[in-house]
């Protein structure tokens, strides 16, 4: 049996883009734990802890990488789609909002499942999200548009210019300068 038959053709396809989603979500996951890391030592430091836990940093990575699947799972249901017309900005705005109301969708469903787990009410463990405040599920949301927003505007760059184009403009030439 030779390596080009039919049958071998979608498992080294499936095989080559298991590995790009994986490396998709382990990019996010680092973006997102950048981030979440930083607003957690923030808040302890406002906080005055002294020692800051080392804990808080684990649960913004876990947490990082529950976001970047919610944030992949968006991406499935609504793809990016940059038109050249309206641009990068214009063309994401919206997609932004949507993928926003999807993680925080699936924010509230993680929170009625954890809440199950823990033998209490999905509902209840539901309206329990952000501590029932909705000022800090607004304030929440906002942070993370505000972190999810440069992510999609670098993938808009991708898309409209090519990969490789996007770092070179990003991180210079270093091959052209030998």
């Amino acid at each position: 049996m030779n390596g080009t038959s039919p049958n071998s053709a979608p498992t080294h396809t499936f095989k080559q883009k298991a590995k790009e989603e994986f490396v998709k979500a382990f990019q996010l996951t680092v973006y997102f734990g950048t981030w979440f890391c930083a607003i957690a030592f923030l808040g302890a430091a406002s906080l005055d802890e002294s020692p800051i836990p080392l804990s808080i940093f684990g649960f913004a990575l876990f947490k990082a990488a529950i976001c970047a699947k919610f944030m992949l799972l968006a991406q499935v249901a609504f793809p990016i789609k940059v038109n050249k017309t309206d641009g990068i900005v214009g063309s994401l705005f919206l997609e932004s909002v949507i993928y926003l109301l999807v993680v925080l969708g699936l924010n509230y469903l993680e929170a009625g499942v954890h809440g199950l787990i823990h033998g209490k009410a999905f509902l209840a463990s539901m309206a329990e999200f952000g501590q029932s405040n909705p000022l800090r599920v607004v304030a929440m949301s906002i942070v993370y548009w505000l972190i999810v927003w440069p992510y999609l505007l670098l993938t808009g760059m991708s898309l409209m210019l090519g990969s490789p184009a996007t770092l070179e403009i990003l991180f210079g030439n270093k091959q052209k300068n030998k």
